[in-house]
């Protein structure tokens, strides 16, 4: 595979095992500037080790990951860490909110990670705190909040900090449908507007329906061509197509 030239983000011939056992075989995946991709397939066919190769926290044994023509599987760790701050942003399944922060600095931390100051910081986690519903929290610790919005409160730290990409590995796993309904137009729709790619790992086809597009693994393999997943408005742009 050759990267086009709109891919942001693009791997090569992915290996990766664990403990011997093999999670990736051969994978190559583009993913352009602003757009959302959904890697979807079955529970233990790769998803989330695509995720993590992708995004520099994972060294693949063999292959190649490049981002904006830096190669990642080569970069040292220390140079990878800072990219990761700086440039990327990560949602799991599990939120791991540090327990000793409130809600708007677990939010914050990126930003404060990176040397902004405290006003601007707390400001902009905040800003996004409202927007996932969970602004009421902002004081409060992890302990004192219910997992649903825990999780919430990690997705804004994923966005708080304007990153490049956003990789969210099933993150509505631990929240109520009508809940993952919200949190995923907000997540894609803030990912539009601004200019933010996603790679978005599920399970399911129907999560799935947020994407621009969608690719589909199966025993760690590619299978199948690339499907277009989202609807378009009339300028061309996709559309959510979620429902709750």
């Amino acid at each position: 595979m050759v990267a086009a030239p709109e891919d942001l983000l693009w791997a090569r011939g992915l290996h990766y095992e664990h403990e011997g056992s093999p999670a990736l075989r051969d994978v190559s995946v583009g993913v352009r500037e602003g757009e959302i991709l959904a890697v979807v397939g079955p529970r233990g066919c790769g998803k989330s080790t695509l995720l993590s190769c992708l995004s520099g926290r994972l060294v693949p044994g063999r292959g190649e990951v490049w981002f904006n023509s830096v190669p990642l599987h080569t970069l040292p760790e220390p140079a990878r860490e800072r990219l990761r701050r700086d440039r990327f942003g990560w949602v799991g399944s599990e939120p791991h909110l540090l327990p000793e922060l409130t809600a708007w600095e677990n939010a914050a931390l990126p930003l404060l990670l990176a040397g902004s100051g405290h006003r601007a910081a707390r400001r902009a986690a905040c800003e996004w705190l409202e927007r996932l519903d969970v602004g009421d929290c902002a004081r409060l610790r992890p302990g004192a909040l219910l997992q649903a919005q825990r999780q919430r409160v990690a997705i804004a730290r994923a966005l708080a900090h304007s990153p490049t990409v956003v990789f969210a590995d099933e993150p509505t796993a631990p929240l109520h449908q009508a809940d993952r309904a919200q949190v995923l137009r907000t997540l894609t729709t803030a990912a539009r507007s601004h200019r933010i790619t996603v790679v978005l790992a599920c399970p399911e086809d129907r999560v799935a329906g947020v994407a621009d597009r969608t690719v589909t693994l199966v025993d760690g393999r590619r299978v199948g061509a690339d499907v277009p997943t989202g609807s378009t408005d009339p300028e061309g742009r996709a559309t959510c197509s979620f429902s709750a």
